[in-house]
């Protein structure tokens, strides 16, 4: 069987405290290309999860100890985006929407399919990789990147808040707090314009709106416009020109959303939040331009 997304092989930790329902388990889907560890109990499970993050949990509901509802629980606290699919022989409605509840992403019932439950995890995994990955972009490019509405910040990414610091010290910088008013007025100018000079403080900058013309949500870069690009990615970077709804879906992800919550957020189906993220992670470039970046970073080590 070929693919486990592209044979850069998917890792899925199996939890459950029968250990031949494990063994049987794991062999099915080693045999269907999967890597597999085990893990015997909610807090075992938890502890793999903390040493190295597995692509997807494949998650047993009832077990001793702690259940799998509060392993679940307990794993988003710390990983809002893991997909975690329970296997359960309950097929009462309560239990599911119960699942659900406590951030499940998925379920497969009793005696379970290996089959279905690769091609469950493949979907699953391929839409978290992409939100991680759109979500690594914004921060792994260094591209200064905001986005904001009316008079206030929805977010901005790490450059974003250092250029912009150093632009206006002692402005508050962070995500729902107003605009400072010396960058909202500079904004303001010109703003039919997509790129554009602004003066903000002592610096001078080139702005480049992503977003439509109107739009509620407006995510610009920026550049210093006397700077010297810091990297290769930076250098070839171009900002793309986003639609709204790629615009929203962007916000969202870099808030820390997962693609379920985007659906619900947007009143839309997952699959369409999908295919919005593809169009973005594509305009991004993220797989070449975070390539430029580690080569350049390889260059200087050199």
């Amino acid at each position: 069987m070929a693919d486990p997304i592209q044979a850069g092989l998917l890792e899925v930790l199996v939890v459950d405290d029968q250990a031949d329902i494990r063994r049987l388990l794991e062999r099915e889907l080693t045999e269907a290309g999967l890597l597999v560890r085990c893990a015997d109990s909610g807090e075992a499970a938890l502890a793999a999860i903390r040493e190295r993050r597995p692509d997807a949990v494949l998650l047993d509901v009832i077990m001793g100890g702690m259940d799998g509802f509060e392993t679940c629980r307990q794993i988003r606290e710390f990983d809002e985006g893991l997909p975690v699919i329970f296997t359960t022989g309950l097929d009462e409605t309560g239990h599911i929407v119960r699942g659900f509840e406590v951030g499940a992403t998925d379920y497969v019932a009793k005696p379970v399919s290996a089959p279905e439950v690769v091609a469950r995890l493949m979907a699953h995994t391929r839409i978290s990789r992409l939100v991680r990955a759109t979500r690594e972009a914004v921060e792994v490019l260094g591209v200064p990147l905001m986005a904001m509405a009316a008079d206030r910040l929805l977010w901005l990414n790490t450059a974003a808040a250092t250029l912009l610091s150093s632009c206006l010290p002692g402005e508050l910088l962070r995500e729902d707090a107003p605009v400072p008013e010396a960058l909202r007025v500079a904004l303001a100018a010109q703003a039919d314009a997509r790129t554009r000079q602004i003066q903000v403080g002592e610096q001078r900058l080139q702005v480049t709106v992503m977003s439509e013309p109107g739009a509620a949500v407006s995510v610009v870069s920026f550049t210093l416009e006397s700077a010297e690009p810091s990297s290769a990615a930076s250098a070839a970077w171009t900002a793309p020109h986003l639609t709204s709804r790629e615009t929203e879906v962007l916000l969202w992800v870099a808030r820390g959303k997962t693609n379920r919550d985007i659906a619900e957020i947007l009143g839309m189906s997952p699959r369409t939040v999908n295919k919005h993220l593809e169009h973005v992670f594509e305009k991004l470039g993220v797989e070449t331009r975070t390539a430029a970046a580690a080569a350049a970073q390889r260059l200087r080590l050199a």
